[in-house]
Formats: structure tokens, sequence, C-alpha cells
């Protein structure tokens, strides 16, 4: 790995990180119950550890997992932060702050001891030195997560005879998604009650800022049994316990929190470390184009204002096609410095593909194409996580072990290609392996064993259909599913994730051949271009990338097919959606000549019904929030030049 190139960032981001430890921690000294200043060093220790072991420098991410679990323990309250652990705790910030030196000068630290610190810092979760009168049990927890208002919430539910549980969940070791995963563990439970709490914050748990443990407190009417099979039926989670909440402990609680409220010294935000912040490196040229193209605004500035004076619409539209020209320029430029190889995720996966193979004692050849392909950085620290649960599924349960491939007439040594290009506005990456493809006939079997779908469903599919199921969550073919094995291991987190992205991923398979994920990007996540529709007399944004023609049909043109409506475009069938519907717009009847835009949905064509065009437009992508997260068929919203919204629609989830 050249890991040089990155080094200078590695070594800046690291001593903000390790400066905020000491800072955090001389705060700890004078306050030893402020869970805030516990969080912020574990996401600091965390943030070093990943960007370590990234780095190759095994023995900074040892000593800085040896640190985060001592944090992970106090914040949890399973040990008690008194001044002898807080001296450990600096000692070991120390020595990490002598490897770093080290690194910086140069030096080789692999044959540097940091036992002696390991063991001492191990001794505090071993050794019994806990607070006397705390255990661990969900007790603990909950005086973290329950606060006045909480005691209110639960008391009016039990006159409902709405039950409060303590839910806790252990994610399995080799979890690599944890945010995606614990995301799923909220959709499941919030399915069959009303989460009120969590432990650690829900912010936390959404950046994946937590170790492997996490709590939650749920209102519901279904029992603790009920609970546990609910979160045992997903993927990547070692435990769960959940536990009636005692009313009498709670009240009590929240009595003592009263009583102590007067003396809490709150967290004085003015002076907190801020997160060390990203940083690209731009080729100078690259800024010299973007300092062009900002002075050429300013001269457009000037003379739309020399305008204000002469009734010239003639110099005022001369003006107005140079800002366009100028704003055009402007976004490609700033695109270009967002932009990063891809690179920077595909040198992981060689160290990930000989380690798994020797494992699963496998000969497998990884064969790299495209690694200078740009993308925009936010997708580049998003899209490392599914590629590693795709490459860990076709190492397990594509390639073949030598013998059997040799026995199938195939060289004895397995290949997975991974290859990333642009295709328009998009990013298309590849995986895709030469091993024994997917046994369609098992996935049916399995879907109706499962109760996922009848078989009467499964006969109306065609392969290529059922295939899609191994995203569905929980899914395996694996009868055995193991930390490694089964392509339904982490496929559903792979596909939440892209999908939050904007993109798609496809299955592509045929037995005895191997299989092929695709998956599809935008380029950015910022601005794109989008096609305007009047929908119900609003307007709505559908992107650009996913537009393949707009046409004008009869009414005569929608036939009915399974009690759903399709059209056939030039021999091609494809489904008829009224978006009126989807989006429950009152419309005025079916016009005799409609306007429909061909979509393409993945690798599909669907006919979305729309009142009339409005035009083609560059749209910037604003997040609807947390609350409105939910909405599938709406990525985002983008305001207009008149300062009205328009939503964008997201095309994946639409029929």
């Amino acid at each position: 790995m050249k890991s040089s190139q990155y080094m200078e960032s590695f070594i800046e981001e690291s001593e903000e990180h390790i400066q905020n430890l000491n800072d955090m921690l001389l705060n700890l000294e004078d306050d030893m119950k402020n869970i805030e200043y516990i969080n912020e060093m574990f996401r600091s220790a965390h943030t070093i550890k990943g960007m370590a072991s990234t780095m190759g420098f095994e023995k900074i991410s040892e000593l800085t997992h040896s640190l985060e679990n001592i944090l992970d323990a106090a914040r949890n309250g399973s040990i008690e932060i008194q001044i002898d652990v807080i001296d450990t705790l600096f000692k070991g910030i120390d020595i990490l702050e002598h490897l770093f030196h080290q690194v910086l000068d140069g030096q080789d630290i692999a044959q540097y001891d940091i036992e002696p610190i390991r063991e001492q810092l191990g001794e505090y979760l071993s050794s019994g030195k806990t607070s006397a009168n705390v255990t661990i049990n969900s007790a603990l927890n909950i005086e973290g997560m329950i606060e006045s208002y909480h005691i209110g919430v639960i008391q009016e539910a039990l006159k409902k005879d709405i039950y409060p549980y303590h839910v806790n969940i252990r994610l399995n070791p080799e979890c690599t998604m944890k945010s995606a995963r614990a995301y799923i563990v909220f959709k499941e439970l919030e399915g069959i009650g009303d989460i009120i709490a969590s432990s650690p914050d829900i912010e936390d748990i959404e950046r994946g800022q937590f170790s492997l443990e996490f709590s939650i407190i749920i209102l519901t009417t279904v029992s603790a049994d009920q609970i546990e099979n609910t979160i045992d039926n997903i993927s990547e989670i070692d435990s769960c316990q959940a536990t009636a909440l005692d009313m009498d402990k709670i009240s009590q609680l929240s009595i003592q929190k009263e009583g102590r409220s007067q003396n809490v010294k709150r967290v004085d935000t003015q002076n907190r470390t801020t997160p060390a912040s990203k940083n690209i490196r731009v080729d100078v040229a690259r800024l010299d184009n973007l300092m062009n193209l900002v002075s050429e605004l300013i001269i457009v500035k000037n003379a739309i204002e020399d305008t204000k004076g002469l009734n010239d619409q003639t110099v005022l539209a001369e003006s107005v096609e140079y800002l366009q020209r100028v704003t055009n320029d402007l976004h490609e430029a700033v695109m270009q410095v967002r932009m990063i190889p891809i690179e920077i995720v595909f040198r992981r996966f060689p160290r990930l593909v000989r380690d798994l193979s020797r494992q699963l004692k496998k000969d497998i050849r990884l064969n790299v194409y495209g690694e200078d392909t740009e993308v925009d950085r936010a997708i580049v620290d998003e899209i490392g996580d599914p590629l590693v649960h795709l490459i860990r599924n076709s190492i397990d349960h594509g390639i073949e072990t030598p013998d059997k491939r040799i026995a199938a007439d195939k060289a004895g040594t397995g290949n997975i290609d991974l290859s990333a290009q642009h295709d328009g506005n998009s990013i298309v990456i590849k995986v895709r392996d030469d091993g024994r493809g997917i046994d369609v006939d098992q996935i049916k079997s399995n879907l109706i064993s499962k109760s996922i779908i009848t078989e009467e469903e499964t006969a109306r599919l065609n392969d290529r259909e059922i295939v899609q199921y191994l995203f569905h969550p929980g899914f395996s073919t694996s009868e055995q599913v193991s930390n490694v094995s089964g392509r339904g291991v982490g496929l559903d987190v792979v596909k939440i994730t892209v999908e939050s992205l904007g993109g798609e991923v496809e299955i592509g398979t045929a037995e005895g051949i191997g299989t092929e994920f695709t998956i599809r990007l935008p380029l950015t996540l910022s601005i794109i271009q989008a096609l305007l529709v009047d929908v119900g007399g609003e307007a709505y944004a559908i992107p650009l990338n996913n537009v393949r023609e707009i046409v004008e049909l009869s009414s005569e043109a929608i036939e009915v097919f399974n009690n759903r409506e399709i059209i056939s475009l030039r021999g091609e069938l494809m489904p008829f959606i009224r978006l009126h519907d989807i989006l429950d717009i009152p419309d005025n009847g079916m016009p005799k000549d409609m306007t429909v835009v061909i979509a393409n949905k993945g690798d599909k064509p669907i006919a979305l019904l729309i009142d009339s065009l409005i035009e083609q437009q560059d749209i910037v992508i604003k997040s609807l929030g947390k609350y409105l997260s939910g909405i599938d068929i709406l990525s985002g919203a983008t305001i207009l030049g008149d300062g009205s919204l328009a939503l964008i629609l997201n095309i994946n989830s639409i029929g």
C-alpha cells in the first residue's frame, strides 16, 4: 500500500484527535461523572483506530482499541471513572502520541512494546475495579436514558395497557456496517411499538459512533419474548435481551434526578473541540480554474449592475446568458475539486481477498480495473463497506475450492473482478466472480419455506426477479450462516446504503459461470440535472439520469395484466404508474392524450403519467431531514428559482 501520499492527512487529523483526547480527559478529571466528555473521547479514539488500521499501523490501532474499551465501559457504567483510571488513560495517550511522533520521523513502530499499557488498561475491565454500588444490568443503562418527561409518557402508556421495556442489543463482532444494521433494528422495533429513548443517542448510532452494543426503551403491547424474536431474525445480531421496566425504581430514579438537577455542571459548548474536518488534496490547476471562474462571476455581476440604469433588454439578455455559462462552468469546477479517485477505496481489498481466501482454503485472484475513476468524496466515504460485503460473499459463496473448480473444467484459481467506470452522470461499480453462480431454485425454495412469498407468486417471477430477493432483510441461501457465508448476510444493508446515496444495485448470475453485482451511483450528491414535471399543479423533479424518453400516448394504450396496468412501447412491456395515485393527489380523470415519462428503474423501464412538462434544470438537492427520511418515494427536495419547493422523486422506490 502506497500510504505515503495519505500520510500528511493521517498525521494532521490524528494530532487533532489526540489533542481532543487530552482536553476532554482534563475536563473529565474535574467532573468524573460527565458522560459528554467520555462520549467525545470515545469518538476521537474510535476515529484514530479506524484511520490507523487503514494505514497499516497495527500498534496504534491496538492501543486505541484498548483505550476505546475503557471509555465504552465507562459510558455504559460497567466501570467507574476514578483518578487511577484517568492516570492510566493519560499514560496511554502519551504513548499514543509518542508512536505518532515515531511515525512522523519515519521510524518503524512495529517492534514497539505496547503490551504493558494494554494489560494495565485491561485490568480495569477484569479485576473488579467497579463502583461499589453499580452493576452491569438494565437499571444501570436506564439511569442515563430516562429523563423526567419520559416518566409521564410511560405512565400515560400504562393506562392504555402499553408497557415499557428496556432492550439491549449487541451486534456481531464481525459486523462492518454498524449504523446500517442498527437502522434495521430501529425499523423493526418501530413496527411493534414506540421508541422513546436510546443509549447512545440516536445521532451517535446513525454515525456509527458506538462499540457493538446499544440500548433502547420501547413502549409496546407485545411481550419481551416477541421483542427478542423480532430482533433475533435480523442478521449480524449477537444477542438481544428485553426486560420489563420496574416503575417503582424508575419513579425513584426520577426523584433522585430532580434532587441533583440544581448541582449539575453543564458542558461548556463554547470551548468544546470541534471534530477534525475532512481534507481533500486538490490539484493547484483546479484551484486556479476555480479562481478564474469566480473572477468572471464578479465581472458578470458588474455588467448586470451597469444595466440597471439602461432600458436595453438586449444587453441584459447577453449578461444573463454570460452568467449562465459561468455558473455552469463553476458547477463543473466545484465538482472537480470534490472528486477523488476511487482507488482510495479499492486499495483496501487486496488484503481482504488474501486473508479470506487463505482462511477458506481457496485460490483467488483480485483484478482491479478503473481505480483512477473519480467520484465525489461523500460517496467514497460511504461505498467502502457495501463493497466489503459483496467481495466477502463472492469469496465465500461464489468461488469454489480448487478441486471443485478443476472438476467443473475451470482453472483452479478463481477470479474476482472489481471495476469502476463513468456512465453519463453516474459511476458504475461492478463486483464479478467466475464462481458457481446462484442457485435460483434454492432461492425459490427458501422464499416459500420462510413464507416471504407464496409458491404461486414465485411461478409468476422470472429468474432475475427471484434473485433480487437476496436483498430481502435476513434472507440467506446458506443453511448455516456464519460471519462470512450466505449471500443474504449483509446484502440487505448493502441495498439500504446504496439507495441512501441515490443509487441502485442489481444482481446478474448464470449457474456455473458466475455472479455480477452492479452498483450505479450519481457522480455527486449535491447538484444534479433534473426534469421538472407538473403533477396536480405541483412541481416534482425526476433525476435526468433516470429519464429514458418522454412520449405522448393515447389512453387506449393502457392494458391490464395480472391486475396491474401496463403499456407496450415499440414492443416492450412496462408498468404504467399514475403519479397522482402514488403521491395521493386528486386528478381530473384520465386524459385522452397522455404525457408519459419513460424512466429507468434499475435496468427496467417504467411509464410515469404526469400532467405536463415544465423544464430541464440543474437543481441543488436538500435533505428532507430525519423525520421525513422514511418516505421512500422521495429522495429530497430542491428550491426553484421563484422560491417554490419541488420534491425529488426516487424512481427506484416507485412501482
